[in-house]
């Protein structure tokens, strides 16, 4: 039976743990930003207990207008050339062991934004030498110049999301390209990124058999990880859920993932693109 009403299985508990307070008081008092906190991620205890942490790089305002996303969208202020620095800096005083590094899409920057990118991975490195890392990029408009600065950093892991199905793409990523997103992911693998990863949100108006055409289309383009989440809408202004599919299904997807040869494969309603993210340079 389908139904928009959110059901008990979403519900999470408190987050909890001294490392999870030890990083708690750390970022509010040097008033850190996280996605983990920004964000309200489910999962933020968990993962800041295993000192996992997920930053956001090169502002809060977005050039594009996903129907899913709650980030601001509109004219970026310029980038903050200092921002790489700061970044390193701040998962040095949390204690990050694993660090994940995401950003909005700057289009209006002439390189996307792919030299703060490197940048960010060089000077967290540099203040972080037994750092691993995971970078969940942008699509940089498909442009294998740009996605060069970020292998020739060599993070541990390189992700980008498909979000969603072949058939809803243009609804969910209004800017954004099925075809484009698989051909970077295809392009990081073939230049010899060592763990590739992507990730899907259900509940969008999705099919089974649409869910594993792109969990083949994935493999196809040798994704090593994947994700499978639940949408959940962050106003009223965003993409309605269509259904909470029951944790089963997501399970059943796992099942075929690892079946089809993902080295991993995340599936479960509270599941977010960097959930188990240290488990995943194993």
């Amino acid at each position: 039976m389908q139904t928009t009403r959110k059901p008990h299985w979403l519900k999470v508990k408190l987050p909890s743990g001294d490392n999870f307070k030890a990083l708690r008081e750390i970022v509010e008092t040097h008033k850190l930003h996280t996605i983990c906190s920004s964000g309200r991620c489910p999962n933020m205890g968990e993962c800041w207990g295993d000192r996992t942490a997920t930053f956001m790089i090169l502002g809060n305002i977005c050039t594009r207008s996903c129907g899913f996303c709650n980030v601001a969208t509109g004219k970026p202020l310029a980038a903050d050339l200092a921002e790489p620095e700061k970044v390193a800096q701040s998962i040095r005083l949390m204690g990050v062991k694993h660090a994940v590094i995401t950003s909005v899409d700057r289009d209006d920057l002439p390189d996307g934004g792919a030299g703060i990118w490197a940048e960010t991975i060089r000077k967290i490195r540099d203040y972080n030498p037994d750092i691993t890392m995971e970078t969940l990029i942008p699509d940089f408009q498909g442009k294998e110049n740009l996605l060069d600065l970020i292998i020739e950093e060599s993070p541990e892991v390189v992700s980008h999301n498909l979000e969603t199905v072949r058939r809803l793409t243009k609804q969910v990523r209004k800017q954004a390209k099925y075809e484009r997103s698989l051909a970077v992911l295809k392009y990081l693998k073939e230049q010899g990124v060592n763990r590739t990863k992507s990730g899907i949100m259900l509940g969008l108006g999705e099919q089974e058999d649409e869910v594993i055409e792109t969990m083949k289309d994935l493999r196809a383009a040798g994704v090593d990880v994947m994700t499978i989440g639940q949408y959940l809408q962050p106003s009223p202004k965003h993409l309605p859920v269509v259904r909470y599919p029951h944790p089963d299904e997501f399970k059943k997807y796992e099942k075929i993932g690892l079946s089809m040869g993902f080295r991993f494969v995340e599936s479960g309603p509270l599941v977010r693109s960097s959930y188990h993210a240290q488990k995943h340079i194993r």
